[in-house]
């Protein structure tokens, strides 16, 4: 029961810091170390942020535009 819970929190809770991992060539468990150092020296605020990026990561597709279908010449 509670590795079901562990694998389940690091799936969805660790995404974020494996995105950032990935886009930067860093590997996850350093940001993630970073992160919790930060936190500690700005007493949580670090946290907000890490919560604004994991709704962002969830929803990316939801902010990009609708590029599915083009206008032609003709329907200008």
């Amino acid at each position: 029961m509670i590795d079901k819970i562990r694998l389940w929190f690091e799936s969805q809770a660790f995404g974020v810091c494996v995105w950032w991992g990935d886009k930067l060539g860093i590997k996850a468990s350093h940001i993630r170390m970073y992160f919790v150092y930060l936190s500690f020296f700005t007493f949580g605020s670090p946290i907000i942020i890490y919560f604004i990026m994991a709704f962002v990561l969830e929803h990316k597709e939801a902010f990009k535009p609708n590029r599915s279908r083009r206008r032609s010449i003709w329907e200008l």
